[in-house]
């Protein structure tokens, strides 16, 4: 799974409408959040650090949940935005996934060990272990 990493307000016009996860590294405006869901219809979750987690708007957050997306926390450890504009998820978490499945985990306990084993946020853990 790609996550498009945007580091600026100005970036969002450049968005492809068929992005499907959308990593924010700046801190969001409500106006932001309206202006990525218009370019980005398809979109899934919005993924961002948790200090600016804690500063989205009551109002912004309804409107995601209205409208089906997720707000994730977390980073994207180790990008670097000037090779690649896209994060990616390696396929061998979603490999852990589906085995930890096939050996009968449940849903929570795969989560905590996915958490330990690799450095991605208990939030999106649980949208990958939903989404797949």
């Amino acid at each position: 799974m790609k996550i498009r990493v945007v580091s600026s307000k100005e970036e969002i016009n450049t968005l492809s409408p068929n992005e499907e996860i959308v990593h924010l590294a700046f801190r969001p405006s409500n106006t932001d959040i309206f202006s990525l869901i218009m370019k980005c219809p398809q979109v899934k979750a919005l993924h961002i650090p948790s200090s600016y987690k804690r500063t989205i708007s009551n109002s912004a957050k309804m409107y995601l949940k209205m409208q089906g997306i997720e707000l994730l926390e977390g980073d994207v450890w180790g990008h670097r935005k000037d090779i690649n504009e896209y994060s990616e998820v390696s396929q061998n978490v979603y490999d852990r996934i589906k085995q930890y499945r096939m050996d009968g985990m449940q849903e929570d306990d795969i989560a905590d060990k996915m958490v330990r084993e690799t450095r991605l946020s208990p939030d999106f853990i649980s949208f990958l272990i939903k989404s797949n």
